[in-house]
């Protein structure tokens, strides 16, 4: 059963301009007149709040959806690449993607990394990349469309607290990695996310913590605001993938123009 989204407008956009190939734009044009489903696949920086997580994921699917688009949080507090398959979600995701793909154009959100990199996992960063990898050939079999996102950053800021310790610069560079080679969708969250908290600064940042000393999860203003961020990130994906996420993705304009600006937003 698909999570229902708030729908903010009526239906509109324009389709993307024709090409040269019929098939081609007989296909775009199939796509664009099935509304988006958004399957979030990730660890607890996207999960829903909870004593021990929460991330991007409820305030991305609760405030930017539009035009009969919907969506599912699995986000899932501790997963790696390799225990989010071995687990089960993979699986229940998978499932989702072919139950809503006569109706919906399904996307599939992946973001890992932040349990990844830790020593106990005993993950390195080519299995991650290939965990990735295979997660985009998965989702295509399975109908849909692969949207790899970069972590999100920690709001861990160095000595001075002049600046985001960026501490997952690895793992963003191995998600980019996997998109290029596989030529999925991508958004670079990690990055977006860090030169935000850079411009807002720590004080700022630290209203977003779903706790006072949690410094990697999201409250849900955060969420909102995060979640806004994938939305913005989404919608500048070029070409005519991009135009279609704008019919159904949309983030608020208070959100976008603190974005570019780097001014602090609450929520």
């Amino acid at each position: 059963m698909l999570f229902s989204a708030l729908l903010l407008g009526s239906a509109a956009g324009a389709l993307a301009a024709p090409r040269s190939v019929a098939v081609t734009s007989l296909a775009a044009v199939a796509a664009a007149d099935k509304p988006a489903a958004f399957f979030l696949a990730g660890d607890s920086t996207t999960a829903v709040q909870a004593a021990n997580g929460g991330g991007w994921g409820n305030g991305f699917l609760e405030t930017t959806l539009q035009n009969g688009a919907t969506g599912k949080n699995y986000g899932h507090n501790g997963a790696t690449t390799v225990s989010f398959r071995e687990g089960g979600d993979w699986d229940t995701v998978l499932q989702e993607v072919k139950d809503a793909v006569a109706e919906y154009t399904p996307y599939v959100t992946i973001q890992f990394g932040h349990n990844d990199q830790k020593s106990d996992k005993g993950i390195s960063i080519d299995e991650y990349t290939a965990n990735l990898e295979q997660f985009v050939q998965d989702v295509r079999d399975a109908g849909g469309k692969p949207i790899l996102v970069t972590p999100l950053s920690r709001r861990q800021y160095s000595s001075s607290n002049s600046s985001i310790t960026e501490n997952l610069a690895a793992q963003r560079a191995a998600t980019l990695a996997a998109a290029a080679s596989t030529s999925a969708l991508s958004i670079d969250l990690n990055r977006a996310s860090t030169d935000y908290l850079n411009a807002i600064g720590a004080d700022n940042a630290y209203t977003y913590n779903l706790d006072s000393d949690d410094r990697t999860h999201l409250n849900a203003a955060g969420s909102v605001v995060f979640g806004n961020m994938v939305s913005w990130l989404m919608d500048q994906i070029e070409g005519e993938e991009g135009e279609a996420l704008k019919q159904w993705t949309v983030p608020g304009e208070a959100y976008v123009s603190a974005f570019e600006e780097g001014v602090y937003i609450a929520e």
